[in-house]
């Protein structure tokens, strides 16, 4: 196993971006390789607001949510990512010594996908077929590009569109984007940073946070868990069961937010017969 840590800064607007950049220079200060993969659901939202386009939800069998991807939805996804999120993150890092490489999963054809096909879902509360959602699940990360990267000093600057198939750009969950990394680099850590301080027992009260989550290698989140922290779980599945070293879901509003995840504050995701990792 590497001592690459991969941090996923989740997209919302209370999560402090610039905390988690100056934290992650200061990880990698301290000698640790750290790549850093974003979304951005806050700049897209906005940027399509400007634009006119509207958003909605698409909820798959597995009980995950997503944004419907249709091709004006996409080329939204493509302004704010990488015009606008990843631009931010890449100075921010720079400026607190850390050099940093800003991808998407388009270069180079770092992250791969296979675009979904015509198939029912849930939109906004009603079941219908499926046919114009540039959405898709991760099949392949070539890691060696984010390798020469890291072995340089640099921090490489993640985010989805990945590459499909047939060459257009997909749509892909930065979660899972985040885990399918940490997964092909081998790393030790995955950290899921979000507006929350962890996982909740109570959505509504965040003093509820639960220290530990453990999942079945092939099952869903716990019954009760919902909303955003459902896909932050099937992350942290895959990783574990794919050999990641530990996974955190914590507060990106924190105080020096990467460091205190790493020291344990937030929820720790395990998979049955495992033991908490240290």
């Amino acid at each position: 196993m590497s001592d690459i840590i991969v941090v996923k800064c989740g997209g919302t607007a209370a999560v402090d971006s610039a905390a988690v950049c100056a934290d992650v220079a200061a990880v990698r200060a301290a000698g640790r390789r750290v790549v850093l993969v974003h979304g951005g659901s806050a700049q897209i939202d906005a940027i399509a607001a400007r634009l006119g386009v509207a958003q909605r939800r698409i909820t798959a069998p597995d009980g995950s949510s997503a944004r419907y991807t249709d091709p004006a939805t996409l080329e939204v996804v493509l302004l704010a990512l990488a015009g606008a999120v990843k631009p931010r993150l890449v100075a921010a890092l720079t400026a607190a010594g850390a050099p940093a490489v800003g991808l998407t999963g388009l270069d180079a054809g770092l992250i791969v996908a296979r675009r979904h096909g015509p198939h029912r879902a849930v939109i906004d509360g009603r079941t219908r077929l499926v046919r114009d959602n540039h959405t898709g699940r991760i099949v392949a990360v070539h890691a060696g590009l984010l390798r020469t990267l890291l072995d340089a000093g640099t921090v490489p600057v993640v985010s989805p569109p990945a590459l499909g198939l047939d060459g257009a750009p997909v749509n892909i969950d930065a979660d899972r984007a985040a885990a399918a990394v940490a997964v092909a680099l081998g790393a030790r850590r995955l950290l899921l940073l979000t507006a929350a301080p962890g996982v909740l027992a109570d959505p509504a009260d965040e003093r509820t946070v639960r220290d530990v989550v453990t999942l079945t290698p092939d099952g869903g989140p716990p019954a009760g868990v919902g909303g955003g922290a459902t896909v932050k779980l099937l992350a942290a599945r895959d990783a574990l069961r794919a050999g990641v070293g530990g996974v955190m879901i914590a507060d990106g509003r924190a105080h020096q937010p990467v460091r205190a995840a790493l020291d344990g504050a937030g929820t720790r995701v395990r998979l049955t017969g495992t033991t908490v990792p240290a």
